[in-house]
C-alpha cells in the first residue's frame, strides 16, 4: 500500500519545485507532470505524479488529522 499526502506548489525552477507538506517544506521533481506555482500535488517518492483540486486536498489533510 502507498500513502501520499497532497502538498502546494511553492516555487517552480524547470523540472524541480518546492511543495509545502502540511508546513513541511520539501524538493521534489516535476519531471512526470507540469506543475505551475498554487497547484496542488500528490507526490510519490519525490515525484509528482497527479494533480488535485484545493477542496480534494483539504478533504485529505481533515481525513489525517483525526
Amino acid at each position: 500500500m502507498c500513502l501520499t499526502i497532497p502538498g502546494k506548489i511553492l516555487l517552480v525552477k524547470g523540472k524541480k519545485a518546492v511543495a509545502d507538506f502540511a508546513g513541511i517544506k520539501r524538493n521534489i521533481s516535476a519531471d512526470i507532470i507540469s506543475v505551475r506555482k498554487g497547484d496542488y500535488v500528490l507526490v510519490y517518492s519525490g515525484h509528482a505524479i497527479e494533480k488535485i483540486s484545493k477542496i480534494k486536498a483539504e478533504e485529505m489533510l481533515r481525513g489525517l488529522r483525526r
